[in-house]
């Protein structure tokens, strides 16, 4: 049995109109062996119905359904799970790849076959891409290169799906899992920068940011970097990590500066 080299994961909950551009633009991909699972959490609307019309003419699609809702980190690892691929590649039911999106990434991957994962990256005047990058450099260029490798989300992502497999997947915390995925996956191994724009990221009022857990994002980030600074394998130097933290308190001391101005000027008015 011939097996995809990537897995195309689509996790859904309520996305009947989006779903269909979603899987349409993987179907359209220049990369043809792939495999597209889509897993549905308990969905209120008509997204089984559709990703099933698509799964009765296309054999690379399979849909699965949850017994019961996940939430969405967990219906990652969920998705995981189904993989046969060489690679996962995540897709949200609400967003699009372009055409040559899984061509990039997935050759990307291959130039580089130490490597654990590959996310878009911002343009390296000091490299022509695809570029590897060793742990510390990846952590490095997160702070201190302007980069933020790690603010990245799944969309911009593939992994290997043994380094996946290895790191245990995605924790399940809420929200924050693919910023606490990145420190996991580069204190294990390296990290492959590809160009940006690979896949259109679609903006709206359902979206897990647009929520009211949504504010809880600042206490929960501060929590993963904590933990990723503090671990054994975390590839930074205490020096370093001294001036990670030098920064990121400059950086907070600045912030409640400018919120105390806006309050002045307001209050001014």
């Amino acid at each position: 049995m011939k097996f995809p080299i990537v897995s195309v994961l689509m996790t859904a909950y309520n996305r009947e109109d989006y779903i269909a551009q979603a899987i349409e633009s993987v179907l359209i991909s220049t990369l043809s062996n792939f495999e597209l699972l889509i897993v549905d959490d308990q969905s209120k609307d008509k997204t089984v119905e559709i990703a099933e019309s698509y799964a009765a003419i296309d054999k690379r699609i399979r849909v699965f359904v949850n017994e019961q809702n996940l939430g969405d980190y967990p219906n990652r690892n969920k998705a995981a799970s189904h993989a046969t691929g060489k690679y996962i590649k995540y897709l949200d039911s609400d967003d699009m790849i372009y055409p040559h999106g899984l061509e990039v990434m997935v050759r990307s991957m291959e130039t580089f076959p130490e490597a654990g994962y590959g996310l878009s990256s911002l343009p390296d005047t000091g490299n022509f891409y695809p570029a590897c990058i060793s742990p510390k450099e990846a952590y490095f260029e997160h702070f201190f290169k302007g980069f933020g490798h790690f603010d990245r989300s799944p969309g911009s992502s593939i992994i290997r799906t043994e380094a996946f497999n290895k790191v245990g997947g995605f924790s399940g915390k809420r929200m924050i899992g693919d910023y606490e995925m990145w420190f996991k996956l580069s204190q294990e191994y390296d990290l492959v920068k590809f160009p940006r724009d690979l896949v259109w990221h679609r903006s709206h009022q359902k979206q897990e940011s647009q929520s009211d857990f949504a504010r809880q994002y600042a206490s929960l980030r501060k929590n993963v970097l904590e933990q990723a600074l503090q671990s054994e394998k975390c590839p930074l130097g205490k020096a370093e990590i001294m001036n990670v933290r030098k920064q990121l308190n400059q950086r907070a001391q600045k912030q409640k500066m400018l919120k105390v101005a806006s309050k002045l000027g307001a209050f001014l008015k």
